[in-house]
């Protein structure tokens, strides 16, 4: 099964502050990785780093078998920029454009990145909103969507650009206990459908439910990882159970 990212020896400093610490790990195609973790342990600058929102210090990036960084440096822009549209990113506070409709959302990048028709890329959009039940939502502004509505369209606008990939940063955490179902839902039908995905969530039963493995980080690296369930249930190491233990179920 080939690994859609490998990450080796990954560092990340701000100024003197050392947040990512000599990271490695893989994603298999059509496997779903959760990371969990306290805040503040790197978890979304380690998801930024591999959308290229952030530059690493050190360490390799490879997306699909290609090197985005390696040993600390980058690759060609123009191969960059085409390894970057494999990797999706859903942020926590949704990022859509509050004066555009929830279609134009969707095919904004579809026409300017993919280069796409707006024929094409608003059928593309109008077959994505119906996947996330939003198809009456399509004029709809952001201000006029519930935020479990506006992080449905999001994980639309994600999706609408066809990544390799799909990046959660706590897709959960700006949205109210009642709306929380609704993205896990979503998530849960591509992880059926075997998308490849990175999570990182605090929703742990959640990721002891759909992932195939989970990471856990604490201090910008890695303390256990494993089967999903073998380490929500059972963690061996005594900061991961410390950690595990704030959460019921």
């Amino acid at each position: 099964m080939m690994d859609i990212i490998k990450v080796e020896g990954l560092s990340k400093s701000f100024g003197t502050l050392s947040v990512l610490k000599d990271i490695s790990f893989t994603v298999g195609q059509g496997k779903v990785v959760a990371i969990i973790g306290p805040s503040g342990s790197g978890k979304s600058t380690l998801l930024r780093c591999i959308t290229n929102l952030e530059t690493v210090g050190g360490g390799s990036i490879a997306i699909s078998g290609a090197a985005m960084v390696r040993d600390g440096v980058y690759a060609d822009p123009r191969v960059l920029r085409v390894l970057c549209r494999k990797v999706g990113l859903v942020f926590q506070n949704f990022n859509l454009f509050p004066h555009f409709s929830a279609l134009r959302n969707i095919t904004e990048a579809q026409v300017h990145v993919l280069r796409r028709t707006s024929r094409e890329a608003a059928a593309r959009a109008h077959a994505l909103l119906e996947k996330m039940g939003l198809a009456e939502k399509a004029a709809s502004y952001p201000c006029e969507l519930s935020g479990g509505q506006q992080q449905r369209v999001s994980i639309a606008r994600a999706l609408a650009l066809d990544p390799e990939v799909l990046c959660f940063d706590e897709p959960t955490s700006a949205l109210d206990p009642e709306l929380t179902g609704e993205i896990l839902t979503v998530i849960r039908e591509l992880a059926a459908e075997k998308m490849t995905m990175v999570i990182v969530t605090h929703e742990m039963s959640f990721a002891r439910d759909v992932a195939d493995r989970v990471l856990f980080m604490d201090g910008g690296h890695f303390v256990e990882e494993g089967v999903a369930a073998e380490v929500i249930n059972n963690p061996q190491h005594e900061r991961t159970k410390a950690f595990l233990k704030r959460f019921d179920g």
